[in-house]
């Protein structure tokens, strides 16, 4: 299960995800990001509460990291541990700005 807050302050846009993000449920998060993407100049990731990310989530925040490539720029805060060894093995952290 994964829960999605997003909040939209301007161009900036955080989004909060708590549960799992893997096969199941990152379409669920693709279609909120590409819902709410345009215009956005940082989009912000808030992962403290997220357990578990799977390759299929990976493959969603890159997709992300792509977009905002081009119109700004995308920061992943508060990886838990287990999130930030996942991002460590995969390579993701030298892709992503983390804080």
């Amino acid at each position: 299960m994964l829960n999605i807050k997003d909040e939209k302050n301007g161009g900036d846009l955080i989004v909060e995800l708590e549960g799992r993000l893997d096969t199941t449920t990152s379409p669920q998060l693709e279609e909120k990001i590409n819902a709410v993407i345009d215009g956005v100049s940082k989009l912000t990731f808030d992962l403290k509460n997220l357990e578990y990310i799977s390759s299929a989530g990976l493959r969603v925040l890159l997709s992300a990291q792509k977009v905002m490539n081009k119109q700004g720029r995308m920061v992943v805060n508060n990886p838990t541990e287990e999130v930030q060894e996942i991002f460590d093995v995969t390579g993701f952290s030298d892709i992503f700005t983390i804080q």
